[in-house]
């Protein structure tokens, strides 16, 4: 069948260089472990956060974060394992439970910031940015590898998937919805622009941008489970992480709530915690004069 337009899946989904094969999947999940770093680092530092401590703890909250997606992975997907269970090892080719990777990631963070002596709340809202720009190019892998898309779709955005990587019982369909570009695009072009006004504006006490990341992520990500037709197992025609996004968007409530509430006592009896930076204060003639 021809489309007036639809979005064609890559030719290959690997770099030759030599004897090495690159996966265009890797390498773009580097990149965004990479941007989520520089960015969650420079706003933790201006937060008033040590950059050195940052690092050190994203550090291994990425390593144990990645061992806790994969995990979750595997355990959920065994049949695919069945006769190579070494392929588990295989990153590659795909396979990380998001969910898993966030909830063992954040154990590590809590339990490092505190031993460390950070500050946990504003580690976690300097994250509620760099972590959705990581995902929404960490998904573009997901289109090389021709995973993670939705019902069939024939709009006009609507992503062409080859015959071999159509799933059971829509093997007749050509074109699917993207359900990776559509979480992509709401992560870096709504996601992160509401967090950063709603900072701007003063709106967010500390630690409330990281419950509103939970929030509207696990929304998106509720959304795109109805769509999504790679998932075996179903509870009241919910998948697995259609459950677990409900957990956490009434979770990302409760907690942006109690931060909110929390904030609103302590300032009855002290100056308000500002969540964004503020600008540095230029001292007036009498204290330059005094200071010489």
């Amino acid at each position: 069948m021809t489309f007036v337009a639809a979005i064609p899946s890559p030719s290959q989904n690997v770099l030759e260089l030599g004897p090495l094969t690159i996966y265009f999947y890797g390498i773009l999940i580097a990149i965004g472990v990479i941007v989520a770093i520089v960015v969650s680092k420079k706003r933790y530092e201006r937060f008033g956060g040590s950059g050195e401590l940052f690092e050190s703890v994203a550090i291994w909250a990425i390593i144990i974060g990645f061992l806790g997606a994969r995990a979750g992975y595997v355990f959920t997907h065994t049949h695919r394992f069945v006769g190579r269970p070494w392929a588990v090892f295989y990153i590659w080719e795909g396979g990380l439970a998001l969910y898993g990777g966030l909830f063992f990631g954040a154990l590590a963070v809590i339990y490092l910031v505190n031993k460390r002596g950070g500050d946990l709340f504003s580690f976690g809202d300097a994250a509620a940015v760099g972590i959705p720009l990581a995902q929404a190019i960490g998904r573009f892998g997901n289109y090389f590898n021709q995973e993670l898309f939705g019902t069939p779709s024939n709009l006009p955005w609507a992503v062409i998937i080859d015959p071999s990587q159509r799933p059971a019982g829509y093997e007749q369909f050509e074109t699917f919805h993207p359900t990776f570009l559509y979480e992509a695009v709401w992560n870096a072009l709504i996601l992160v622009p509401t967090i950063l006004w709603l900072e701007k504006r003063g709106k967010l006490a500390k630690g409330a941008s990281f419950g509103l990341y939970i929030v509207m992520y696990s929304f998106i990500r509720f959304v795109m489970e109805l769509l999504r037709t790679d998932t075996s197992f179903r509870l009241f025609g919910l998948s697995r992480n259609g459950w677990i996004s409900i957990a956490a968007f009434i979770g990302g409530w409760v907690w942006i709530w109690y931060v909110q509430k929390r904030e609103e006592k302590r300032t009855l009896v002290g100056p308000p915690t500002f969540l964004s930076p503020q600008p540095e204060t230029v001292p007036d003639d009498e204290e330059l004069t005094a200071e010489g």
